[in-house]
């Protein structure tokens, strides 16, 4: 039987601040002051996302009025 690929919580998290990002027409330099990084900070999130930490995401949540459930749920 095949081992199932598994999606890293960080990695579900990246996508879902990027499917955000798409629906709200939001650019890379206004995401990336909403979390508090620098634009490539954001391409390295794209490539790699295991150093985004919970403060970054709590900026981009609070910046945004938003809960992580609700993120989690788009």
């Amino acid at each position: 039987m095949k081992k199932e690929k598994r999606i890293t919580i960080y990695k579900k998290i990246w996508c879902k601040i990027r499917y955000w990002q798409n629906l709200k027409d939001v650019s890379d330099t206004e995401l990336a002051a909403y979390l508090r990084v620098c634009e490539r900070t954001l391409r390295d999130y794209d490539k790699n996302a295991r150093n985004i930490t919970l403060e970054k995401i709590d900026n981009f949540l609070t910046v945004n009025s938003m809960e992580l459930d609700e993120l989690l749920a788009m």
